[in-house]
């Protein structure tokens, strides 16, 4: 079926919120078959919503709705899709029993208008709010159907997966499935060009390529009859893929690269510990985004001046003013530096320039060295961004030391291409 999304809320117009649930949805209706076709945003204006409604039914079966079912007046999506489907609200006494049971819990008072989040398309399924006290519906006419759901995510995840999705099953007749493999050292371009008679002579599965922030993502993607034959399909691709670009993939299962690298380090029982100069602790920050990594990971050296780099870490003062803080000398004593102070098996080191000044002909804007210290094995990484910002360099030198970590220690080579 062809599907839209429609966002309610004026606080959506003005970037107050992100909306989160359009992703979501997004990604669960296509699991599960449902194609969609467009995303909307409308503000709390019921002539605007009246109009969205009107026109994404001329090419759309269903609209998945959340927002605007609250208790205050500018809360008007019920009013307008009852008008839209030709039904009238009627007051759910079991809906209202709960919204009280609700407020007699918390110990609040609960005020009058929050009545009407009881009142309910008379013909409507309802969706009950087991976290919050704003019920959800699907409305069916003529063939056409508007599913409506609370915004708050923490809501709307629960109704969708535990009510919305069995709701939606009678009108499945294909399930989708894909996965996104993930790539870091070639960009889109030569990504492309290494699969085009793939992509070009595509039917099912389909491939489609994504730029990331300094890596590519390829979507392997089936539409079948069942989710059994779209995984098969995927999975087939997926290996033929693997045959031509396997040195560049670090997952084909969506995860971010810092996500891959610590599970290694987690499950390989790899101590880990850095020093980070241009960066100033991203590596650090995106390691720690990684639940139980505190197993491994013991410290970290932010030494962005080159006293600091001496004190810390042990390094030369004869190096840096030879070749320089920004060098491939100065990176590896660094590493050697963290090594000799935490003993850890891996020690990782980044120098460079992040900008947007400090460039030379011979180190520009973008260059970091990486050095890294592995048992009784020793490696510096030349890199160059092709960025010009600052954060993005920044960001670029944290994902190289994940990338260089990562082929450490999955025997991968370190290939990088642009």
């Amino acid at each position: 079926m062809r599907s839209m999304i429609l966002s309610v809320g004026t606080e959506l117009l003005f970037g107050q919120i992100t909306n989160t649930n359009s992703v979501y949805l997004s990604q669960q209706l296509n699991s599960l078959g449902f194609d969609v076709l467009h995303h909307h945003s409308v503000g709390d204006n019921p002539r605007r919503l009246a109009d969205v409604i009107r026109s994404a039914f001329l090419d759309c079966d269903i609209i998945i709705a959340t927002g605007g079912l609250g208790p205050t007046q500018d809360d008007l999506t019920k009013e307008v899709v009852c008008e839209a489907m030709g039904d009238t609200l009627a007051l759910d006494e079991s809906e209202l029993s709960h919204i009280k049971g609700v407020f007699k819990r918390i110990g609040r008072e609960m005020t009058e208008n929050n009545v009407k989040q009881a009142y309910l398309p008379s013909r409507a399924t309802v969706f009950h709010n087991e976290v919050g006290t704003a019920p959800g519906f699907a409305l069916e006419n003529d063939g056409k159907i508007i599913i409506c759901m609370p915004g708050p995510p923490r809501e709307l995840l629960p109704m969708f997966e535990k009510k919305v999705i069995p709701y939606l099953e009678k009108f499945m007749d294909s399930r989708i499935f894909y996965r996104m493999i993930r790539t870091f050292g070639a960009g889109e371009s030569w990504l492309e060009t290494e699969l085009l008679d793939l992509i070009d002579a595509q039917t099912d599965p389909t491939l489609a390529t994504y730029a990331k922030e300094g890596e590519c993502a390829l979507r392997v993607a089936s539409k079948r009859g069942s989710e059994a034959e779209a995984v098969s399909a995927v999975d087939a691709m997926v290996e033929v893929v693997r045959s031509r670009i396997g040195e560049l993939i670090y997952s084909v299962d969506d995860e971010e690269l810092y996500q891959v690298v610590g599970r290694l380090l987690i499950e390989n029982y790899v101590s880990i510990s850095c020093a980070e100069s241009c960066t100033g602790g991203l590596f650090s920050e995106y390691l720690t985004r990684v639940p139980g990594i505190s197993a491994v990971f013991d410290r970290t050296f932010i030494t962005y001046s080159n006293n600091s780099k001496i004190e810390e870490l042990g390094v030369s003062s004869a190096t840096i003013e030879k070749f320089g803080a920004v060098s491939a000398e100065t990176a590896l004593e660094m590493a050697r530096g963290v090594r000799k102070k935490t003993g850890s098996r891996l020690c990782i080191s980044v120098t460079g320039i992040a900008g947007p000044d400090g460039g030379t002909t011979e180190k520009p804007v973008g260059m970091s060295y990486i050095g890294l210290c592995f048992d009784d094995f020793e490696d510096v990484q030349e890199i160059r961004s092709r960025f010009a910002e600052r954060g993005s360099n920044r960001y670029y030198s944290m994902l190289c030391m994940m990338h260089m970590i990562y082929a450490v220690l999955s025997g991968s080579p370190l290939k990088l291409r642009r």
